[in-house]
């Protein structure tokens, strides 16, 4: 006779991580997936903004095929703003150039072609 109760070790041991915004979904170690929210929650003090930052760290490991751990311990040790730069500049050389994120200076058109266009 089987039991409702069974535990299935594979699902107990690993998390599910999505990002509905950019339509990503992985199963990810729960104990890797721990050590990196942890870290966050402990620099940014929300578990949103640490949980928006321990999915882009597994996007970019995942992306990069480097050990999410490995990317943490290139993180330890920064400060919030500097956390959102080096993050910036990983998810960055992983997007289309026409759409970078953090860049806060606005891009100056060419003065003869913005002087032709007309409105």
């Amino acid at each position: 006779m089987s039991s409702v109760n069974y535990r299935n070790l594979k699902t107990d041991l690993t998390v599910q991580i999505f990002d509905q915004f950019y339509g990503y979904a992985t199963e990810v170690p729960v104990d890797e997936y721990d050590a990196i929210n942890s870290y966050f929650e402990s620099v940014f003090g929300t578990a949103e903004a640490a949980g928006n930052f321990t999915v882009s760290v597994f996007r970019i490991a995942e992306l990069s095929g480097t050990s999410p751990l490995t990317i943490l311990s290139s993180l330890q040790g920064q400060s919030g703003p500097q956390l959102t730069a080096t993050l910036a500049y990983y998810l960055n050389g992983l997007r289309s150039a026409s759409t970078l994120l953090g860049i806060n200076v606005p891009t100056q058109p060419n003065y003869y072609v913005a002087h032709n266009i007309r409105s």
